[in-house]
């Protein structure tokens, strides 16, 4: 008889109100044996209401959501769940907000831009304790240190 060791499952909420986004974004976790999203959600409401009602590892927020901003929403999840990893998805710039998400208790910022093996490789670095940060804005943050 032979063991298998088998990689656990990283499971994930992803929380965007754009259906194809999602649906984008589900289609590149499904190639990777050691992810799946059990949960989505279309606005910040849906978010908060799946991360109580299910057994998550990590979640995928997009900052730019109608209703609460996706800020509010992380400040929220952190109360809540403080251990919970947050990987913000978002259209605007990392300049803009990624130093300001990653106070607010990020775990990591992804520009909608980033290639798909940067998005598997965020939620590889993030569920093992880690923050994410794109090499862009690590020399962003290094200028600021000086």
């Amino acid at each position: 008889m032979f063991l298998i060791e088998v990689e656990p499952m990283i499971k994930i909420l992803i929380a965007d109100d754009h259906a194809i986004v999602r649906e984008g974004l589900k289609q590149i976790l499904s190639g990777t044996p050691d992810m799946v999203v059990t949960a989505e959600a279309a606005n910040g409401t849906e978010a908060l209401e799946r991360i109580s009602k299910n057994d998550l590892d990590l979640v995928v927020l997009d900052i730019g959501m109608p209703g609460r901003s996706g800020l509010d929403i992380l400040k929220e999840i952190k109360s809540q769940r403080p251990e919970l990893p947050v990987l913000i998805l978002s259209m605007y710039p990392e300049e803009q907000y990624a130093v300001r998400v990653l106070k607010a208790g990020a775990s990591g910022y992804l520009s909608k831009e980033s290639a798909p093996d940067d998005l598997v490789k965020a939620i590889r670095q993030i569920s093992q304790g880690k923050k994410y940060i794109s090499p862009t804005l690590g020399a962003i943050l290094a200028l600021e240190r000086h």
